[in-house]
């Protein structure tokens, strides 16, 4: 080993050994320690949140077993039904239940971002020669980790705040439930094939053309980001940088216990308040047969705000049917249940700007509603 004279330490320098001829630096070798114990971490996260689970689902499934559980929105509120403050207790048990394993995954992965990764490392691995490339970029890094919109807001923001493109961000964000892998495949398995065709060509619209357009429309300010941190950016650069300076698992405990603290009782309450007015929120049962264009209008608007776990719009879509739902609602609820919701849409307004989450939101309901009308088109 030895010393570099215009090397990068704190000291000036910066310790230096030699790998297959090539000088290697202390900085650069912490560097590539940190990305490979992060991308340790996220392949271990994902294999206990995501991967093991989902793969005996798929193997039940094709054992010819039948869809098991029922609507989370069934088992606290009926259809139509007011206000509840117990509503909302049971639905927040329920709902963290079922989504708390990818909760703490998205918020580890989201501390991995601040504290570990090169600042300049997935801005340049997610940026590309224009918004089409950088949404579709976007979309393919979102699918191994087949969240639902929620547990993947605290990573959309924690991408956007470290200057990753707002349209790999958002393609990131709509991705994780529209095109989730296993979701794709349990819709195969139990439900006709035009909800499969109508989900997948939804979900590749929202995911690389609504987040190419919306990065396109606010190009300006990205302009202005490339200079200055992005809107909702918790820390000001000098304490950014304080926190650079620490030890990574210093960094990492301060940057998962800041969001932690911030961002789980925000979801929780919001959560609840969803919860208590679900019966509004999800009006749909057999009445709703007869509300023909009104019913369609409905879903798109309030299935944006509703919330559910990874795959929980099949058994709400199953019972729909059951109910003599039209094809219109079916459709756009395929769309809009699981690609946003009201505590997704707090959790990531401020990182990515108020206006940027609103159209995004808009986006959602307008596809829906497309949706609706293709899978009615198709009969289905």
């Amino acid at each position: 080993m030895s010393k570099s004279g215009n090397g990068g330490g704190e000291d000036g320098c910066d310790v230096t050994g030699v790998v297959g001829g090539r000088r290697i630096s202390r900085s650069a070798i912490r560097v590539t320690l940190g990305v490979g114990a992060a991308l340790a971490v996220v392949a271990v996260a994902l294999l206990w949140a995501k991967w093991l689970p989902y793969s005996e689902k798929v193997v039940g499934l094709l054992g010819g077993a039948a869809w098991s559980g029922e609507s989370i929105l069934s088992t606290v509120a009926e259809p139509g039904s007011g206000p509840s403050l117990t509503a909302g207790w049971e639905f927040t048990v329920a709902y963290s239940a079922a989504v708390w394993k990818a909760l703490v995954a998205a918020l580890i992965f989201a501390a991995l971002i601040e504290a570990l990764l090169p600042k300049a490392w997935l801005p340049r691995l997610l940026a590309g020669r224009g918004p089409t490339t950088s949404s579709l970029r976007g979309g393919l890094a979102a699918m191994p980790f087949m969240m639902c919109t929620c547990c993947t807001a605290p990573v959309a923001a924690s991408l956007r705040r470290n200057h990753v493109p707002l349209p790999a961000v958002l393609a990131y964000w709509i991705g994780n439930p529209l095109l989730n892998p296993a979701v794709l495949v349990f819709l195969v398995i139990v439900a006709p094939w035009e909800w499969t065709a109508v989900r997948v060509l939804g979900g590749l619209v929202l995911t690389v053309g609504a987040a190419a357009l919306i990065g396109y429309l606010f190009g300006g300010r990205e302009q202005r980001d490339r200079t200055a941190p992005p809107p909702g950016t918790a820390e000001e650069p000098s304490a950014t940088g304080e926190l650079r300076r620490r030890r990574p698992a210093v960094r990492f405990l301060a940057a998962l216990s800041r969001m932690s603290i911030m961002l789980v009782p925000e979801y929780l309450l919001v959560v609840f308040a969803v919860g208590a007015f679900s019966g509004w929120l999800v009006p749909f049962d057999g009445s709703t047969a007869h509300w023909g264009v009104w019913a369609v209008l409905a879903a798109a608007v309030l299935g944006t705000l509703v919330v559910i776990p990874t795959a929980g719009e099949i058994p709400i879509l199953f019972g729909l049917v059951a109910a003599g739902a039209g094809s219109g609602v079916l459709g756009v609820l395929l769309i809009v249940l699981p690609a946003i919701s009201l505590p997704s849409i707090v959790m990531v307004g401020r990182a990515l700007s108020w206006r940027v989450t609103a159209a995004t939101a808009g986006a959602v309901a307008a596809v829906g509603l497309a949706a609706g009308g293709v899978l009615t088109m198709l009969g289905s």
